[in-house]
């Protein structure tokens, strides 16, 4: 599981700080509705949110950063 957290982060390197923000925002969406179809009848996986929402952390610690450096 590290290994994927990992090439994730890398992958965030490549992209551009309007990519990141754009990224957060999609992707907040997608949790937000992840959610909600969660409490209306429960997801295959539910773990799958927790996940998703460290990726989001993972986001937005990477534009954080970027901001930091400038």
């Amino acid at each position: 599981m590290p290994n994927k957290a990992i090439a994730f982060n890398q992958s965030l390197t490549s992209l551009s700080v309007e990519d990141l923000k754009a990224r957060i925002q999609e992707d907040e969406l997608r949790l937000k509705k992840m959610k909600f179809a969660h409490a209306i009848s429960p997801l295959e996986n539910p773990m799958s949110i927790r996940q998703f929402r460290r990726d989001i952390a993972r986001v937005k610690t990477e534009l954080k950063k970027r901001e930091l450096t400038k």
